[in-house]
């Protein structure tokens, strides 16, 4: 498992990549079982009123969750590469120029708790 984390603005989204044998969660437009990687990740976008109130560098906004939907892919490297871009889309949603966006990649080990 890898979480795959963008910062930007003074906060952080991060979403995780199952791996090759690991169980994504199911639900509802989950991909296909078959998916050797897959990634969830929250969607956000900013709203006039309502959602959520939020600080972003030096604008307080609010912004609207949408339901993650995860994506299937064949390899790692595929599946990398469309999380850091899904992640600099969120924050270029809220007006955050992708080059502030900071990617780490924090590879996990199921069951094991990371301190």
């Amino acid at each position: 498992m890898m979480l795959i984390r963008g910062h930007a603005g003074g906060t952080a989204l991060t979403g995780t990549l199952y791996e090759r044998g690991e169980e994504p969660p199911a639900f509802k437009g989950a991909p296909d079982e078959g998916a050797p990687y897959v990634w969830v990740c929250d969607a956000f976008y900013e709203v006039e009123s309502g959602g959520q109130p939020q600080t972003i560098g030096d604008r307080e906004l609010n912004v609207a969750f949408e339901t993650p939907m995860p994506r299937g892919f064949d390899t790692r490297d595929a599946a990398v590469e469309a999380a850091k871009e899904h992640l600099r889309t969120q924050f270029a949603r809220v007006g955050v120029a992708e080059s502030e966006v900071e990617i780490e990649v924090i590879k996990r080990e199921p069951g094991v708790e990371q301190g």
